[in-house]
Formats: C-alpha cells, sequence, structure tokens
C-alpha cells in the first residue's frame, strides 16, 4: 500500500477542502486534439462539435437518441451459461464479465429495444463496444436472435447497430456458433417480409462483419466509421503492401460500394425513418431537406 496516496494525500486535500476531478471531465478529439468537456460533448450525441469527429457512442444514449421523446421497451437479456470454457489470460474470464458489468451496467455487450421512431414501430439493437469490445459471445448472440425473433412477432424492422472487435475469444467455438445463428435470425426477418438495415459505427469487425453486420437490406454508416474484417496492419502484414489512405473507411466503403449511404448521428432518426417507410410502403412526408430521389434509389438498390 503506498501510504503517500492513499492516506497522506487525502488528509492534506480535506484539510485544504480540495476536490478530486473526474478523469472523464475533459475529453480530446482523436483528429484535431481538441479538449471538449463532456456535457457539452454528451449534449451533441458524442459528436465533436468542431471537427465533427463522430465518438463511440453508449448504447443507452443511443437508443434513448433513436426513439421518439426517448421512450422505448427495454427487450429482456437473456440468461446463458457464464464462463463455459473456464478460460483464464492475464485475468479470469468471469473476472472480465464482472467488470464489464460494473463499468457498463449492462448484462452483456447487446442491447435491444421496441419503440417508434416518427411513428413507425421498430426493433433496435446496439452493440456496447465498452463491454469487452463488443464481441459476440452467446449471451450476444442469444440476445439478438431473440430480438429478430420479437421483430418478426410484431411485423416490424429491425435496425442494427454494430460496433465490435469479433467474436469473443474466451468463448472459443460457442462464440464462432453465434455467426450462423444469427444469420439465420436474419433470414427469418426477411422471408417474414420485414426490412432489415444496418447502420455501420465505428468499429465494426471480425466475426461481426462476417455475418450479421453485412447482411442487411441497406447498410448505412456513421462518418470516419472503421469496417472490416481484419485490422488494416494484419492485411499490411500479410499482403506486404501499404493499403490506400482512408482503407477501411466509411467513406472509403461508400465509393467501393460496401455501403449505401454515409449518415452524420444527427440525421440518423430521420434518414432510417424515412428509408422504412419507402421500404413498408407507407406516406412519407414531403417537407424534408433530404434529397428524397437518392434516399430511395437507395431503398431500392
Amino acid at each position: 500500500m503506498n501510504w503517500i496516496t492513499n492516506y497522506v494525500r487525502p488528509r492534506i486535500n480535506s484539510m485544504l477542502g480540495r476536490r478530486e476531478v473526474p478523469e472523464n471531465l475533459w475529453i480530446k478529439c482523436p483528429e484535431t486534439g481538441e479538449m471538449v468537456f463532456h456535457k457539452d460533448l454528451e449534449g451533441n450525441k458524442w459528436v465533436i462539435p468542431a471537427s465533427g469527429y463522430h465518438m463511440k457512442m453508449p448504447a443507452k444514449a443511443r437508443l434513448a437518441d433513436l426513439f421518439d421523446n426517448g421512450e422505448f421497451e427495454s427487450l429482456p437479456q437473456p440468461r446463458v451459461a457464464q464462463d463455459p470454457l473456464k478460460f483464464r489470460d492475464s485475468k479470469k474470464y468471469s473476472d472480465r464479465l464482472r467488470d464489464s458489468r460494473l463499468k457498463t451496467e449492462q448484462e452483456d455487450t447487446i442491447l435491444a429495444g421496441l419503440g417508434k421512431v416518427q411513428g413507425l414501430k421498430l426493433v433496435a439493437v446496439v452493440h456496447e463496444f465498452n463491454f469487452i469490445g463488443g464481441s459476440l459471445g452467446m449471451a450476444a448472440g442469444e440476445a439478438i436472435v431473440k430480438a429478430f425473433e420479437r421483430a418478426t412477432s410484431e411485423k416490424c424492422p429491425l435496425v442494427m447497430f454494430p460496433a465490435s472487435g469479433g467474436a469473443r475469444m474466451q468463448e472459443g467455438i460457442l462464440s464462432l456458433m453465434q455467426l450462423p445463428r444469427t444469420t439465420v435470425a436474419v433470414d427469418l426477418l426477411k422471408e417474414s417480409g420485414q426490412p432489415y438495415i444496418v447502420v455501420l459505427t465505428n468499429p465494426t469487425t471480425g466475426g461481426v462483419t462476417a455475418s450479421y453486420a453485412m447482411l442487411g437490406d441497406i447498410h448505412l454508416a456513421e462518418p470516419g466509421a472503421e469496417i472490416g474484417f481484419a485490422g488494416k496492419r494484419v492485411i499490411e502484414q500479410t499482403l506486404r503492401e501499404k493499403l490506400p489512405e482512408g482503407f477501411q473507411t466509411s467513406e472509403y466503403l461508400l465509393e467501393h460500394g460496401m455501403v449505401d449511404m454515409v449518415v452524420k448521428r444527427h440525421d440518423l432518426p430521420e434518414t432510417l425513418a424515412r428509408l422504412l417507410k419507402i421500404l413498408t410502403k407507407k406516406p412519407v412526408s414531403a417537407a424534408n431537406d433530404m434529397n428524397s430521389g437518392a434516399i430511395a434509389l437507395a431503398a431500392s438498390a
């Protein structure tokens, strides 16, 4: 125990009336280095005001921002076996789960909700990247499958917001089994005639990209999002070639036909509502600044 840090310093601070400053009070923009007050960033939907850089948005905030008036029904978290392989690396997997639950106040990486966006009922599924990198494990896979089943039974569209480093290595083959399971769930929703839209956020990689994240009827992406299977460094080491500037960003994928639209976070609820109304053949309001023809073209592509 460091007695200076743990005893002497608190005593001095209490005598002088000093207050501890939270570590996350100011957040640094990764692009410009600008320091942004945490509350200002949160109020701007976790987008840096000056540079427009899209920071990672907490899953709970994402759902509240998407649905009308922030009102939605939280879908239950399925119960699955915990640490089935008794995995341990530098730390026990059970300890990682416990720490992530304390940090995020979530059972696992997936949050799902049922609500309305501009009056249109839909199910939204969001990855929480702060929960073990948004990785796909048994609990996440089961939550995704249940969300697709709920959308199918409610006869409404589903919107997916992936943010993941891929499969969860601590669950081995049990994690990889979630790839075909979620793919089947996507197919069942499409067979019921309901649209499935994916909003690719930063980052979307690994097994998530190799399954449900790239199976949408339409793929939107937030600006600057990293999207791909293997990382840029791994690809460069394998090919022994320098990759193009901006490789695996949403803008690069838009130019090469892998993404239909790049949409700023502030415009997502409106864009999603218009796309889904087009896909479900519901009336679309003409009073909109966006190019309706471009959206309709993306919806029919």
